[in-house]
């Protein structure tokens, strides 16, 4: 059968996913499939909840679509309410979108239009670090750091300096943890610097680096001195917590692992867990303050922001994420899913396993003493997921992991009602998967 769908990748056969429940997927052949990707970390209170679409039922009856210079809906009024009560108490508001690029559209809009509102139209520069990722428009793909994805687009994107990442299994610096300095951190300073501080708006991050390393964690004093450093020279930070937010970590949002309040918050995926195209930018009430004292608008609005049925199914999912304690159980079972993953260590081909909560990866490295990475050519990422999805388990497979062109990873990430049982499942599909790929490479 033709699709006439234009695809992401030329030359590939999809199957068709034919339902969801609870942990797994199932096609149309009727196989079978682990989501331990959770799609890509979106997923997090399973496949197959009763609730969340009984929740876009009613909302669809009552009014699908609104446009948010028009009205504001119950719906959106009520997952702003869910919203701030998890999030550390300086965020003050939520401006809703359809999702993580355009969140991170709308947080530099608003980091603009902050200075204006302040007197300082000369803060325009943004810093974000390399081996990162923020989204898939012009300019989330100028924030981002990964070298393989900015190629293709590279003459067209918005001029944003980048600093190295905070990478320990790989630092930048050549640093072990008996002399980490945090240089990673004070490269910001640096940089900002060498901007001048006059000129910069914000610097952008991950808390815990997800696709494009693999759950990367940073050391305990990075995200303090780096709030640190932005206070010190009135510059916002901006925390992307598209993949970490809502709980993914075992927090409720991935900065509350090291006791920092970023200036504006950009979320997605677990928002309303894939039930419905979703994000938003939590913000600051320092922010809100120079915008209420000047009187100054924020001239900005996506068609779909503020969607009365993608803030029904956030709305739902948050409920359902605070009754059930899925943040807690995010927590203890990446404890779990961090032991198991501890003993595959020794396993030919295994670098480095990391992460928190439910947000884990695995590094595949050719030779373990040096770190080196396997050639492109060997497409270790694309072997390792054929392998674990043959055997029924799907992880969020990544390259580039070293420089945005060489280096293997995948990360695990996936529903929080996930079981030991399941975690289990998920450790004997690498553990075999890994031996095989070993032996033809």
């Amino acid at each position: 059968m033709v699709i006439p769908v234009f695809p992401r990748e030329k030359y590939t056969s999809l199957p068709i996913v034919d339902y969801g429940e609870t942990v797994y997927l199932y096609d149309k052949k009727g196989n079978r499939y682990l989501d331990a990707s959770s799609g890509a970390c979106v997923v997090s209170i399973g496949h197959g909840r009763i609730e969340v679409a009984e929740a876009l039922k009613e909302q669809a009856a009552r009014a699908a679509f609104v446009i948010g210079v028009h009205f504001q809906n119950e719906a959106a009024v009520r997952l702003s309410q869910q919203a701030m009560e998890l999030a550390p108490n300086e965020m003050n508001s939520i401006h809703f979108v359809s999702g993580g690029s355009e969140a991170t559209d709308t947080a530099i809009k608003l980091a603009l239009s902050y200075y204006l509102a302040k007197g300082l139209p000369r803060k325009t520069r943004f810093i974000s670090r390399w081996a990162s990722y923020h989204g898939a428009t012009i300019a989330a793909t100028s924030m981002s750091g990964h070298t393989g994805r900015r190629r293709t687009y590279h003459r067209v994107l918005m001029d944003v300096t980048h600093i190295p990442p905070a990478y320990c299994y790989r630092c930048p610096h050549n640093k072990t943890p008996e002399t980490c300095d945090v240089d990673c951190a004070r490269a910001l300073e640096t940089e900002i610097r060498r901007e001048g501080p006059e000129n910069v708006a914000a610097f952008m991050a991950e808390p815990i680096v997800g696709s494009t390393l693999g759950a990367v964690v940073p050391v305990d004093d990075y995200w303090p001195l780096v709030r640190e450093i932005c206070d010190a020279h009135d510059v916002l930070l901006i925390a992307d917590e598209v993949m970490t937010g809502f709980g993914r970590t075992g927090k409720n949002f991935g900065l509350d692992h090291w006791g920092v309040t970023p200036d504006l918050m950009t979320t997605g995926k677990g928002i309303s867990s894939g039930y419905s195209p979703l994000g938003a930018v939590l913000v600051n009430k320092k922010i809100d303050q120079a915008f209420e004292d000047t009187g100054s608008d924020f001239p900005h609005i996506f068609t779909y922001g503020f969607n009365p049925l993608s803030a029904a199914a956030g709305s739902a999912v948050l409920d359902i994420l605070v009754k059930e304690r899925l943040i807690e159980r995010s927590e203890t079972m990446g404890r779990y899913l961090n032991k198991r993953l501890k003993e595959l260590e020794d396993l030919p081909i295994i670098g480095d396993t990391r992460g928190k909560g439910l947000l884990h990866g695995v590094e595949f490295v050719k030779d373990k003493p040096s770190k080196a990475p396997f050639p492109r050519e060997k497409q270790v990422s694309q072997r390792i997921f054929k392998g674990m999805a043959s055997r029924g388990v799907l992880p969020y497979i990544g390259t580039g992991t070293v420089d945005g062109t060489l280096g293997d990873h995948f990360v695990l990430c996936p529903p929080f009602i996930i079981t030991e049982e399941q975690i289990d499942e998920i450790i004997d599909s690498i553990d075999k998967t890994v031996r095989e790929v070993a032996t033809q490479i």
